[in-house]
């Protein structure tokens, strides 16, 4: 079949060996792609990435909406008169959503397809944040702050889904870390977006202090207005998911043994080097699963209804609690337990310790200010992924499969975990002692700087490895992954201010970086020398993703 690539032109990298695997650079690639104009691995360039762009959207209202009230905490504390813990539960709750939603929509994304659980998940997103905007009681803020995660964590488990259906393995780190990029930057832009709409009340009462261009951003009156906004920018989403988003979730396996010359041959094991080419010319035998049979009148992707309410035909489908049920299995698979609860509880949750206590921090600063100090983490976010994180990772994995006859294996990934881990203990380390030594604030911003590079590099090691140790089982891999990282970010702020109050800023976030720096090391150290023997050892999986289960 004629090899294009994503701009509709011929590779010279990408070839067809006489077995019909499909090779890049002479790496046998996964997912093996079809000759079927509806497969999205075969759409064009500004399509798929169109598609990842409201993915990423969605991944960043994930974790924006968490953050987005920081800098209104004086105000909620004092509209609710609760204490400055409780505040922090409201950070805390909308994570326990994010964690508990990938366990009930990743299952029916595999049965009714990815589109209409992302508009779903959006709508209840839209609905709940509208009543967080008039709640009146701190147990209707916190009920409507759960259901705002509960809503748009489609966006983990199913956006990773959108990921894997529309990009080829080696694809994978670029196009993984601008997903990890997105919530990521949601995490952190979302204190910085908000710094207006804090200032509307404030400005009512100081006037003097209200820069004359934020004065005019929306014309705010009143807090309600941090969730009014994100109720507009969650319409926006649904429009563009209704407009611009397909259905992904394609019957690869099906399509594969209808359309390919000798189906027997194709493996979706990336951890096998390809086939040497034969020398024999392939024999073609007629058969009654040919490309002129029955593929082009099985309903899929494009040619599903506008709103597809019944189960995606072509494939086997997982029952509704299958995604739970997959889920305790999961702890079958050393590499993907360590990896995940080890990135999650040892490195990734002092993120909300940073974040949380900003305010305190910076506690003589007005809300504008402390706004604007969150900029110095979304820098070292998007820095690290435009330099290096996903390309850097891909590019390593390219080289050293290369040295390794052909064979990828997951723990080539985890080079890039180690400056990961520096980076986080330094900006820990020196956040912790600017704020106890009352430096100047720029030294903050460095801190943040490096602190959020480290997050991020390490975010898309983790992801990208637990995928490539499990590409079949990819859903699976990811509900763990996003149970345990919003997890472990709803438990964060339980603690965090009291932990601080009792050992002062700088042996609290010390503390912190020891835990990283020894703590992570260990974890991917040890999975880098001893994950390939670990995943030999556990039991193979029983279950596949739906679109290789035909």
């Amino acid at each position: 079949m004629p090899l294009t690539d994503e701009k509709g032109e011929k590779t010279q990298d990408m070839i067809t060996t006489e077995k019909h695997d499909i090779e890049q650079n002479g790496l046998k690639i996964h997912p093996q792609p079809t000759a079927d104009p509806l497969d999205p691995l075969n759409w064009s360039r500004l399509q798929k990435n169109t598609i990842l762009g409201i993915v990423m959207v969605k991944y960043f209202l994930f974790t924006y909406i968490t953050t987005t009230t920081v800098p209104s905490f004086p105000d909620i504390q004092t509209q609710f008169d609760i204490s400055y813990s409780q505040v922090n539960w409201t950070v805390a709750i909308p994570a326990l959503g994010l964690s508990v939603g990938p366990l009930f929509w990743s299952s029916l994304s595999d049965i009714y397809g990815r589109r209409v659980i992302f508009i779903v998940g959006t709508v209840i997103a839209l609905v709940s944040t509208a009543g967080a905007a008039v709640a009146e009681t701190y147990g209707r803020y916190m009920a409507a702050r759960f259901f705002q995660g509960f809503g748009v964590s489609p966006a983990s488990t199913v956006g990773m889904a959108v990921v894997n259906d529309l990009f080829f393995d080696y694809e994978r780190g670029q196009k993984l870390g601008l997903w990890v990029l997105a919530i990521d930057s949601g995490l952190l832009l979302g204190p910085t977006c908000m710094i207006s709409l804090s200032l509307s009340l404030f400005s009512e009462k100081k006037s003097e202090l209200t820069p004359p261009q934020v004065g005019g951003f929306l014309n705010l009156v009143s807090a309600a207005w941090i969730n009014w906004f994100n109720a507009i920018l969650f319409a926006v989403l649904l429009m563009l998911e209704l407009a611009l988003m397909p259905e992904t979730l394609y019957p690869r396996t099906l399509m594969l043994q209808r359309m390919a010359r000798d189906p027997t041959t194709l493996s979706p094991d990336i951890e096998q080097p390809a086939e040497p080419e034969s020398k024999t010319p392939p024999t073609v035998t007629s058969s009654p699963c040919l490309e002129t049979d029955m593929p082009f009148s099985l309903p899929r992707t494009k040619d599903l209804p506008f709103i597809n309410l019944r189960p995606v035909p072509g494939m086997r489908h997982p029952k509704p609690w299958d995604a739970v049920i997959r889920f305790f299995l999961t702890f079958q698979f050393p590499v993907i337990v360590l990896a995940v609860i080890g990135y999650s509880f040892v490195w990734y949750w002092w993120v909300l310790s940073v974040i949380t206590m900003v305010p305190a921090a910076y506690a003589s600063y007005t809300p504008l200010i402390q706004g604007l100090l969150f900029l110095g983490l979304l820098l070292g976010t998007v820095v690290s992924e435009v330099c290096c994180s996903g390309r850097l990772s891909d590019y390593i994995v390219k080289k050293l499969a290369r040295r390794n006859g052909g064979v990828r294996v997951a723990e080539m990934r985890l080079w890039l975990a180690y400056p990961a881990i520096l980076l986080t203990v330094v900006g820990l380390v020196l956040w912790g002692v600017s704020i106890d030594k009352a430096y100047h604030w720029m030294v903050g911003q460095v801190a943040f700087f490096l602190f959020a590079a480290g997050i991020q590099i390490g975010n898309t090691v983790t992801s990208s490895y637990i995928i490539d140790s499990y590409p079949l089982q990819s859903t699976s891999v990811v509900i763990f992954y996003a149970v345990f990282l919003n997890l472990s970010a709803f438990i964060n702020p339980f603690f965090i201010a009291t932990w601080q109050a009792a050992s002062g800023w700088t042996w609290t976030f010390t503390t912190q970086g020891l835990i990283v720096l020894v703590g992570g090391t260990l974890v991917f150290a040890g999975l880098q020398r001893f994950g390939a023997v670990l995943r030999a050892k556990a039991p193979v999986p029983s279950w596949v993703n739906p679109e290789f289960d035909s």
